[in-house]
């Protein structure tokens, strides 16, 4: 009987080696993870970097939400959880700072990009520039998609409109507007010639293969910056590890491939 005890407490004491074991062979041991929460625009890069990241961290799963930067903001402050937060606009990291979420010293400026007026191939109305794009709308001349006003490309677009002395209610009322919920949606509207033109980020539009035909200056809408912070879900090396890489030199290239630009 002693013997026999004696096998089984040395079963036990290895029970959990080769449970551990079998995890591993079927790859569902348990991994270090890191949710994302990027605005919609770094959906195509954020991606080929987060691939980038996992060839050299195996143990390490990254979860990725992107959305309109104004919905994300949302969705942290009604408890989803987030580790990384970038935003497509300054707007919403000031709000998610100055309601406790951000942690302490984390937040950087990450990239900066450009609001363009985008066209498909062919361009049937022949448009050309912001100054043209102001005429058409006046004229109610033209069919145009921009982003909601919740929608950081959407407040750019305000901007720009505020500077022709555009009325967005009266160009409404000529049914010369659609909308996108994000830049996304935006982009694929002029993708499909749903509309005439849109107004969207550059780098949406090299994603997508559409022409840029002009670009709005920093006197028209402001800068377009991107900043970066972690969010308090509790502290991780993990998290600032993949929060350092994302700053660093070879996610900034992956960046700049695209048309971003370093701060």
């Amino acid at each position: 009987m002693k013997k026999i005890a004696l096998i089984l407490i040395a079963l036990l004491a290895i029970a959990p080696l080769f449970a551990e074991g079998a995890k591993e062979a079927s790859g569902t041991s348990e991994k270090d993870e890191i949710i994302v929460f990027a605005a919609a625009s770094l959906t195509d890069v954020m991606d080929e970097i987060i691939a980038l990241y996992s060839e050299s961290h195996l143990d390490v799963n990254i979860v990725e939400n992107y959305d309109s930067s104004g919905t994300l903001r949302t969705q942290i402050r009604e408890g989803a959880p987030c580790d990384i937060f970038i935003s497509a606009a300054q707007l919403q990291m000031d709000e998610m700072e100055e309601e406790g979420f951000v942690v302490d010293g984390t937040r950087v400026d990450l990239l900066e990009n450009q609001v363009t007026l985008a066209v498909a191939e062919g361009n049937k109305k022949g448009i050309e520039s912001f100054d043209q794009l102001a005429e058409l709308l006046k004229s109610g001349d033209v069919f145009l998609a921009i982003g909601n006003s919740d929608v950081p490309v959407g407040q750019y677009t305000k901007l720009i409109f505020d500077y022709y002395g555009l009325n967005e209610d009266e160009l409404n009322s000529k049914g010369v507007l659609t909308y996108g919920s994000n830049v996304r949606e935006v982009t694929t509207q002029v993708s499909e010639l749903s509309v005439d033109c849109g107004i969207i980020y550059s780098t949406d539009a090299y994603s997508a293969g559409l022409e840029v035909v002009d670009s709005a200056t920093a006197e028209m809408c402001g800068q377009v910056i991107y900043p970066a912070a972690l969010i308090n879900t509790g502290s991780s090396t993990t998290k600032a590890d993949f929060f350092e890489f994302i700053k660093g030199e070879d996610a900034r290239t992956i960046f700049e491939s695209v048309g971003f630009k370093r701060i």
